[in-house]
């Protein structure tokens, strides 16, 4: 993993902008996420449920998907002067164990009264299929 943090400043950040990342869903990775959130929901954990439900495989936590969200503001866009203060979701498709997704946001807009940035943020599939996407809204810091 890169722990390079990037460090934009407001005056810095161009609507347009675009960063994303990749990452490969592990099964590991559903576990982990039950035992920290307490979500031991059948379709996340139980294969075999999942597929007598219509899914391919175990489906991964909403949620889990949305902290790669987190990670894409916190290291990326805009990096360290980031407060992430808000942000929907919406489910479009189900994220599979050993699905390699794509993490990506683009600034739309940026006041700069108030120094908050909003970003179009997007999960897809490899087969490029959109899994998540919402809208986040990210305060800079002067710091």
């Amino acid at each position: 993993m890169d722990t390079k943090i990037v460090s934009l400043k407001f005056d810095e950040i161009e609507i347009g902008l675009e960063k994303s990342f990749q990452i490969e869903i592990l099964e590991s990775m559903l576990d982990t996420f039950s035992e920290l959130s307490g979500d031991v929901n059948t379709l996340h954990m139980e294969k075999k449920y999942a597929i007598s439900q219509g899914f391919e495989h175990r489906v991964c936590h909403g949620m889990l998907l949305g902290s790669f969200i987190s990670r894409l503001i916190g290291m990326y866009l805009p990096g360290k002067h980031a407060l992430y203060f808000s942000q929907s979701l919406n489910f479009v498709n189900p994220c599979y164990p050993n699905d390699n997704i794509t993490i990506s946001g683009k600034i739309l807009d940026k006041s700069d009264a108030t120094k908050i940035i909003t970003i179009k943020t997007i999960i897809k599939n490899q087969s490029n299929k959109i899994i998540v996407e919402g809208i986040a809204r990210v305060k800079i810091r002067d710091d």
